[in-house]
């Protein structure tokens, strides 16, 4: 008898008269699943009767798959930024600064906090400036991030809170004709200030991402690999796990200038409990493309990381036991990426790390092999593709190098991750999915429809290689007996759709290691 689901106890039950997608290649569809406990106990084939348990569940035609996982999200930020004006999907730059000024009047916080403008959308496409906020907020200090995270836009009243300290290495203040800073702040200079001057509290971040785990698990996650790698989000990842109300799992990544720290302590990777781990070291090569500080080798954009610091990060992880993460968009960012984990590889190769790059947005064709070769995964985002193919056609569009090549990766052997890069873009498993599959998010026609995937391909993605990136393929990503019940029930069969119906997919119900997390049965 399951006991009391609407309170997230453990239950014991089979799921039946449904389609279960198993993604283990030797029985990949099941007609039911049987769960003891926190794990699964079996399954039933299309030939077979069903397995007697203590209560049955009828899925009614229904699809489980395993849970989503999102490789690659700034949980804690995603998490605030629902309570921050959005300006995504601004057309101009007074249609932000419009925004702007209604969430002034609405909140009564301190600081107006808000994300999601990107200056090559707006037409005119022109650069914000302090002085555009100065005119609403001459008082109140305002801090608009960037859509990629990767710039600030500062009123004057949020400039004065840093004195003059802005510029820091592998930083970028703009300065205007008269040498003074116009607002924006870009790379570390960004992030610098982000973390020594907005003022937000750990409970106001504990309190967003209680709501955000919840709903993270309405859209079927049950793991995240959270890039907010500085070291309050494990703080209050701690908070939420001691409290009982973390309801997903987490592997939590560490600044990469930690290593050495790391590797003294004798702290490794993996280290914590079954919800909670520390995973891996979190690098940085270069900008973005939204920002214009993607390093490319026509010698353009921002070295965050050199060649030679980024070597010398791999080893101390080798030493300390962590792979690294490293961000890399442009095609010389993802070379260099590649020839250090290349000139590294005795260092690493040997313990088995996982290594892997971020983004992987652009690369020179001669590099897309290097993948594989090296056993360097490729941490991508399916939704990035239809969201910047305007500005990659832009920038992008007469270069030699690949822009986006999920199905090239994919092809050469390499293994391949996905995520959503939330806040930059939405937390939403299924959404990122139907991005890799369709390369369209609109009504227009796919972009470079040759580097689709298939529907199963991109669920792969998004279930068994994320496990397999954080060394739980044997206890996650599958629906088998012996790991855990992580799984999602959806309306429809993901892969007896039709293109066009992956739009309608809907997750029903989210099960975490046995336990509803998100609307549990009757349904």
């Amino acid at each position: 008898m399951i006991e009391d689901v609407q309170h997230g106890k453990i239950v014991s039950v089979i799921l039946e008269n449904g389609v279960v997608r198993t993604m283990e290649p030797s029985l990949p569809l099941a007609r039911s699943l049987a769960i003891t406990g926190e794990l699964i106990a079996g399954g039933v084939s299309a030939h077979e009767t069903a397995l007697p348990g203590p209560e049955r569940i009828d899925l009614g035609g229904r699809c489980v798959v395993p849970g989503f996982t999102d490789s690659h999200v700034h949980f804690p930020t995603w998490a605030m930024a629902q309570h921050e004006v959005r300006l995504e999907g601004t057309q101009s730059l007074e249609e932000a600064v419009a925004r702007v000024r209604d969430a002034l009047a609405a909140s009564k916080r301190t600081w107006l906090l808000g994300r999601g403008w990107r200056s090559g959308d707006w037409s005119p496409s022109v650069e914000p400036t302090k002085a555009d906020l100065d005119a609403i907020a001459p008082d109140r200090p305002v801090a608009l991030m960037a859509r990629d995270s990767h710039s600030v836009w500062l009123n004057s009243a949020a400039l004065a809170r840093a004195n003059g300290d802005l510029q820091v290495p592998g930083g970028v203040v703009e300065l205007d004709e008269r040498g003074e800073p116009t607002g924006v702040l870009r790379e570390e200079s960004c992030w610098n200030f982000r973390d020594r001057y907005i003022e937000t509290t750990d409970d106001e971040y504990v309190e967003a991402m209680r709501a955000g785990v919840r709903l993270a698990a309405s859209r079927g996650v049950t793991a995240v690999h959270d890039k907010d790698g500085w070291l309050g989000a494990l703080r209050f990842w701690q908070r939420l796990d001691d409290e009982g109300s973390l309801c997903l799992r987490v592997w939590q990544s560490i600044p990469a200038d930690f290593a050495a720290e790391l590797a003294r302590v004798d702290v490794r990777s993996g280290l914590g409990g079954p919800l909670l781990k520390v995973g891996y070291l979190k690098a940085f090569m270069d900008g973005t493309l939204g920002s214009q500080t993607a390093r490319m080798l026509d010698g353009s954009g921002v070295e965050i990381t050199s060649r030679e610091q980024f070597e010398v990060y791999i080893r101390e992880g080798a030493r300390a036991g962590f792979p690294i993460a490293v961000h890399a968009i442009g095609d010389l960012a993802n070379r260099e990426a590649l020839d250090a984990f290349e000139a590294t590889r005795e260092a690493w190769q040997p313990l088995g790390l996982r290594q892997r790059i971020e983004h992987a947005q652009l690369l020179a064709p001669e590099d897309l092999p290097r993948f594989a070769e090296l056993g360097i995964a490729a941490s991508v985002q399916f939704s990035h593709a239809p969201s910047d193919r305007d500005l990659a056609d832009r920038f992008w569009g007469g270069l030699e190098s690949k822009p986006y090549a999920f199905r090239s990766l994919l092809d050469s052997g390499a293994v391949l991750v996905n995520g959503s890069d939330a806040p930059i873009e939405e937390l939403d498993p299924l959404l990122g999915i139907r991005a890799g599959v369709a390369r369209t998010l609109d009504e227009r026609e796919p972009w470079h429809p040759e580097q689709s995937l298939t529907v199963e391909q991109a669920l792969h993605a998004t279930t068994v290689a994320p496990a397999w990136l954080a060394r739980e393929e044997r206890r996650r990503g599958k629906l088998v007996p012996g790991y855990l019940a992580d799984l999602v029930v959806l309306d429809r069969d993901p892969l007896a759709c039709e293109p066009e119906e992956l739009a309608e997919l809907q997750v029903v119900a989210t099960m975490l290691g046995g336990t509803w997390t998100h609307n549990p049965p009757p349904w």
